[in-house]
């Protein structure tokens, strides 16, 4: 397993080049299918981007032994939560990748009988889930940072001014309870919290690519599965922004989100 594991971290950079490549076919072969380009040139495209997936698909055969041993790291972080999140993403990874291998086998003709259809929506499923757990997992770290952030602001606030004014959390004098006051004070406080959230945010680089990522990546599985329909070009927008981002985290490690 170790071997795989080498394998997949020195192909990684080869197979998010390709990612990217074949989303910008994507995004070029609906830019050039609006402008009525030739039918010739878009046929092009189309089998570039196909020729692609499939190169990715073989780059990505010792990824689910990857995700596993992720999986396994995961298993011990102290924290139950990011423990959690973490943990099933991987796994769901795991089986993500390993029906991209079923795929993989199938179009190159190892196993003619896969039935392609059926094994794309497992796939996409498994991929969707994977998400979901690395944007509940995003959320989470954005809910402690936000504490950490506003109890700090806080203890800055009592120890210069002796105290925050009572208007902001209590139900005093200008209070949620006044009338005439209750919508003012809650457009101050959601008004608040949006840039306490941009301040986390803009003072954690790697969470704010990992959240930017994941969220255009959620486009793709939600598209291919019709939960909803996005549409060619939105899909390679998202997959190429997000492809882009992942070679960032590759070129500086320091983007990487951790655990």
């Amino acid at each position: 397993m170790d071997s795989w594991v080498r394998f997949s971290a020195q192909s990684q950079a080869r197979e998010r080049l390709c990612r990217a490549a074949q989303y910008a076919c994507s995004l070029l072969g609906h830019a050039l299918q609006r402008r009525g380009a030739s039918p010739d040139l878009q046929k092009q495209i189309q089998q570039l981007e196909s020729h692609l997936s499939l190169g990715r698909k073989l780059l990505r055969l010792g990824n689910s032994a990857d995700a596993l041993e992720s999986a396994k790291r995961a298993v011990h972080l102290s924290d139950v939560v990011l423990r959690f999140c973490i943990t099933v993403s991987h796994l769901n990874r795991a089986l993500y990748f390993a029906c991209d291998n079923v795929l993989w086998a199938g179009k190159s003709g190892l196993a003619p009988r896969v039935d392609q259809e059926k094994w794309t929506q497992r796939s996409f499923r498994y991929y969707l889930f994977s998400l979901i757990m690395n944007l509940s997992r995003d959320a989470y770290e954005i809910r402690l940072l936000m504490e950490q952030e506003s109890s700090a602001c806080n203890r800055r606030l009592k120890g210069s001014a002796g105290g925050v004014p009572g208007g902001l959390e209590t139900g005093g004098p200008g209070g949620p309870g006044s009338p005439g006051r209750g919508l003012p004070q809650l457009a101050l406080k959601f008004r608040l919290q949006v840039l306490l959230l941009a301040r986390v945010l803009r003072g954690h680089p790697p969470l704010l690519l990992d959240v930017v990522r994941n969220a255009c990546d959620l486009f793709i599985p939600l598209d291919k599965l019709g939960l909803c329909r996005c549409g060619p070009g939105i899909v390679g927008l998202c997959g190429l922004v997000s492809s882009i981002l992942s070679l960032l985290t590759l070129i500086y490690p320091w983007l990487r989100l951790k655990p």
